[in-house]
């Protein structure tokens, strides 16, 4: 009967066998759920966390402005005229609410010298740069390509600026020349005037959307600085740098891995200079202009306007050349 018994056992034991084997082959091949990510770290084209309440100070600068003119008796009693964008200057509610202060006319008016001029500095005294040439260059690079933007937007492009263009083609024209020409006259003046021309003729540029300059130039200018000197910040304060970008082969990686020195922005030149400073000091001071302009000139959406015709050249300098290496090696990105 024994002898019946113990085959009896080792089979048991190797099914118990067969069953702890097939349990630990199960365990061992589960896999652990998918790591969710955040949606900045989905896309290198998107701003981190830091650019983006950098970014968002704006659309508030220009709602917060806009409240105020809303909501404040004094600006509300005095009329607003849509040929000039402004309140009447002989009741103007501020000083800056009148087109001939100081900080307008040798400011704002100026906005891109005072800009250059920023840039300039503080790439000649910012000690993140090193000694050598191709970081320089490449803020050259950037700097002249968002020239090139402030230039078709508000100066010349093949003709009339793309401002003066969506004014025309929103329905605006030089006051004067329809009723000393006729409607039959204006096609052709409409395709080559300007708005400084119909201004040095006498003339007053109406009917049409009219995006607001200032507010472009002062947030191209002042973000344009922030972003230049943010990674000296970052150095400084010890941040890390939040940056991604998509490598040749697809491969989104830290913006770390390109940078010269090897080394992540806390680990970097604990020091801000004077450049720094006087950039950041212009780019305040934007700001403040930003502020005035979204308070007492201009309706909301000519600001509204102005704004994204900002950010679309802002997108494409420093954002796109993080999802497009061959636009990267142009325009490189800065403390890169």
């Amino acid at each position: 009967m024994s002898t019946h018994r113990k085959p009896n056992v080792t089979t048991r034991s190797a099914a118990s066998a067969s069953t702890t084997t097939t349990t630990t082959t199960t365990t061992t091949t589960t896999s652990p759920p998918p790591t969710i990510r955040s949606p900045a770290s989905l896309s290198p084209l998107l701003p981190t966390r830091l650019e983006s309440a950098l970014l968002a100070i704006y659309p508030l600068t220009l709602l917060l402005g806009s409240i105020f003119s809303t909501l404040s008796p004094t600006t509300r009693s005095i009329p607003y005229s849509a040929t000039t964008q402004s309140h009447d200057p002989a009741f103007a509610p501020s000083y800056f609410a009148t087109k001939k202060n100081v900080f307008n006319v040798w400011f704002v008016k100026k906005g891109w010298f005072w800009t250059t001029v920023a840039l300039g500095v503080f790439v000649v005294l910012n000690k993140n740069m090193g000694r050598g040439w191709r970081k320089r260059v490449k803020v050259g690079v950037r700097w002249g390509v968002a020239t090139g933007w402030w230039v078709l937007v508000t100066q010349w492009c093949f003709g009339a600026p793309l401002i003066d263009r969506g004014f025309l083609f929103t329905g605006g024209q030089c006051e004067m020349l329809q009723q000393q020409q006729g409607k039959e006259g204006m096609g052709e003046v409409r395709e080559v005037l300007t708005a400084a021309a119909c201004k040095a003729v006498g003339g007053a540029w109406r009917g049409g959307h009219d995006v607001s300059g200032h507010v472009f130039l002062l947030i191209l200018g002042s973000a344009l600085l922030w972003f230049e000197v943010l990674p000296a910040i970052t150095h400084a304060e010890g941040l890390r740098d939040g940056r991604r970008i998509m490598m040749g082969d697809g491969r989104v990686v830290s913006v770390g891995v390109e940078k010269e020195d090897g080394r992540d922005d806390d680990e970097g030149d604990k020091t801000t200079g004077g450049g720094t400073k006087f950039a950041l000091g212009v780019a305040a001071l934007m700001w403040w202009m930003l502020l005035m302009t979204a308070a007492y000139f201009h309706t909301w959406f000519e600001k509204f306007t102005g704004l994204l015709v900002a950010f679309a050249g802002l997108w494409v300098v420093y954002f796109l050349p993080r999802g497009v290496p061959g636009v990267r090696a142009v325009l490189g990105m800065p403390g890169v």
